[in-house]
């Protein structure tokens, strides 16, 4: 099992950027797909964005062209920079792990975006 810690959300005005930041514990295989979803109140937990170990990337459509997935292999480190934010952007951002058919997830970070 892989442990995952989120860092970097807040309170930013709409427009404004921010940096989550995803620290895993463990053996993170390449073949491993790192992702980042948002949960809003009464609402499903939607992908966001994910990438796998070959920096192959897939984002959702309402965030693409504003967010950017990364991770830094050696750091075990999975970043999400999120510009042009939206006040529908907010909710709690979790960072989770894709190893076949398991996933790991972190508790969370709380991004609000005010207009």
């Amino acid at each position: 099992q892989v442990q995952l810690v989120e860092s970097g959300g807040g309170s930013v005005q709409a427009g404004g950027s921010l940096r989550l930041s995803c620290a895993a514990s463990g053996t993170i295989f390449s073949t491993d797909v790192m992702g980042w979803y948002l949960q809003t109140p009464g609402q499903q937990r939607e992908l966001v964005a994910i990438i796998n170990g070959y920096d192959t990337t897939t984002y959702a459509e309402s965030v693409k062209g504003r967010f950017t997935i990364s991770r830094d292999n050696a750091k075990n480190m999975v970043y999400l920079q999120m510009n042009s934010l939206k006040p529908e952007d907010t909710g709690v951002y979790y960072c989770a792990h894709h190893r076949g058919p398991s996933t790991d997830w972190g508790q969370g970070t709380q991004v609000t975006v005010s207009s």
